[in-house]
């Protein structure tokens, strides 16, 4: 046993009696060792996510408590994690607790349950994060497309707290943003970009910036505040935008002068970008999920492939390209075949200077190499 915390359809021999969605199994190797404890999913191709590898271990409130208050304390370790206002409290089964997110905004804690195991045991998980992360409120975004494949319906609001009024506001490296955690993306913000933003502001300094799939303009206001000479941010989504734009109302200390939004398919504008003679000395390519699992790998393959030559076309020599998939279908090995493809056909000589990946609240368990769907490449032309 390696210590992986899921257990497929196809690895399970027969279940012993009766059990329904969310009950916690004993699970027992094929020559009747106990291996632990786990969360029943029979709609799941994952038929079972372990809570425990410790046999004598049971799963109950106080569980739950222990879990969720060490996977807060956790964040504690590094300093770049203290006292951040936009925080992951909980990320899954690198913590311990699979199918259970959990991200602070202020005094709001945004909790995500995705497995049958998770939803469970909802009041008990709830009850912990409010003990351990000493917030006002908890608010439940479990609406992601995984619930569905648990047998799941969707399910949101207030779970403890008064009900939320309008956009959260959070502070990241010294920038003020919004926050939706009603109607944003996952759980309102993406905060495993959270380093990578950081690093977007202490390249952007005399460049001229592209941020594509900008969301809410994260990239965007570090590259600003890092001194980019101007900054083009592209999204197909206009309310995405509109709060972009919000955001740098929100921080006039910012030039805001030096920033152009333009609502449109990213594909298509990079096209017409690169039409137009248009070039940039730093890109950001930051996609949402093009491959959710390896099934879908080949069409991401030609998403990424187009999206990075496009991106490599419009460098201007010694420009940089930072370039990211999130989809846990797309390796890194693979990533960066993709990318290396993507510099050929473009017909530029290219680098990595850096790997980059999610922000440490994000972390990735030892035997759980799933954990780590966010990769990325800082790439140089010459």
């Amino acid at each position: 046993m390696r210590r992986h915390p899921w257990l497929f359809e196809g690895s399970v021999a027969r279940l012993d009696g009766r059990a329904r969605p969310g009950d916690t199994v004993e699970v027992v190797s094929h020559d009747g060792r106990s291996l632990g404890r786990a969360a029943f999913s029979p709609h799941s191709q994952i038929r079972a996510r372990m809570w425990s590898f410790e046999v004598d271990e049971s799963i109950d409130d106080a569980f739950f408590k222990r879990r969720v208050a060490a996977s807060v304390a956790r964040r504690t370790t590094l300093p770049e994690l203290r006292d951040q206002p936009g925080l992951r409290l909980i990320h899954g089964e690198s913590d311990g607790l699979p199918g259970i997110i959990a991200d602070r905004y202020g005094d709001t804690v945004v909790l995500a349950l995705t497995s049958a195991g998770a939803e469970k045991w909802r009041g008990a998980i709830a009850a912990a994060v409010l003990k351990a992360a000493g917030c006002a409120r908890i608010y439940e975004r479990s609406d992601s497309e995984v619930r569905g494949l648990e047998g799941l319906a969707p399910a949101a609001g207030v779970l403890h707290g008064p009900p939320i009024d309008g956009a959260l506001l959070i502070t990241e490296q010294g920038l003020h943003l919004e926050v939706d955690v009603e109607a944003g993306h996952k759980t309102g913000f993406y905060l495993d970009q959270r380093e990578n933003r950081r690093l977007c502001g202490e390249l952007a300094g005399g460049r001229a910036v592209l941020n594509c799939f900008c969301y809410t303009g994260g990239f965007t206001l570090q590259a600003l505040a890092g001194g980019a000479t101007d900054a083009l941010s592209i999204d197909s989504s206009g309310p995405a935008l509109a709060s972009a734009q919000r955001n740098l109302a929100l921080n006039p200390q910012l030039d805001g002068t030096r920033a152009q939004w333009l609502e449109a398919d990213v594909f298509s504008a990079l096209r017409e970008l690169r039409a137009g003679g248009r070039k940039f000395d730093l890109i950001v390519l930051d996609p949402p999920k093009f491959a959710p699992s390896a099934a879908h790998a080949d069409r991401a393959a030609r998403a990424y492939k187009d999206i990075n030559l496009l991106g490599f076309r419009l460098l201007n020599p010694g420009g940089l390209l930072m370039s990211y998939s999130c989809s846990g279908g797309v390796g890194l090995e693979l990533f960066q075949k993709i990318v290396a493809g993507a510099a050929s056909d473009a017909g530029v000589d290219a680098r990595i200077l850096r790997r980059l990946g999610a922000s440490a609240d994000h972390p990735v368990g030892l035997a759980f190499p799933e954990g780590e769907y966010l990769k990325g490449l800082l790439c140089q032309v010459t």
